[in-house]
């Protein structure tokens, strides 16, 4: 019993909803308050993650080696533009990780990119903000200097 009260007193604090169940036995069933607690220390672990690094990618595989076409463009893109320095979290690895950041974005698609924290998009958006200059101006606002903008110099 001690340790149920623990660990609803640590979910409480933590923001987390907490449902204990009663069977008719009268024992309270510790189980749903843990998994509960469980689920929402691992979703302020993705906040804490999210906002560690300026740019941050969940993706299907590795910058040096990405799983899937979606994720090798966000590395192409964010490569175009001179970003080499982001965290990146490779979502095949860690079944956990890949559906909790889906329900920490309200995001159903990998890949997800954040930067300063705060969720930019999948593949989708990040190519489209790409296409009209938007990237640049984001990049710019994270101290991060576009390489497209030196390349656009050397063209003129």
């Amino acid at each position: 019993m001690n340790s149920l009260i623990r660990t609803t007193a640590r979910c409480l604090r933590s923001g987390a909803a907490v449902c204990v169940s009663r069977p008719a036995h009268g024992r309270v069933w510790s189980a749903s308050a843990r998994l509960l607690c469980s689920a929402a220390d691992f979703q302020k672990d993705l906040g804490e993650m999210v906002k560690k690094d300026k740019v941050v990618v969940f993706m299907k595989g590795t910058p040096a080696q990405p799983m899937c076409g979606f994720s090798n463009a966000v590395v192409q893109i964010l490569r175009m533009h001179g970003v080499d320095n982001y965290a990146s979290y490779n979502v095949l690895e860690d079944q956990e990780l890949r559906e909790g950041v889906k329900v920490f974005s309200n995001w159903p698609t990998i890949p997800q990119v954040y930067f300063n924290g705060e969720f930019v998009g999948g593949c989708d958006i990040l190519l489209q903000m790409h296409q009209n200059g938007d990237l640049v101006e984001e990049l710019k606002k994270l101290g991060v200097r576009s390489a497209l903008l030196d390349t656009e110099k050397e063209a003129k």
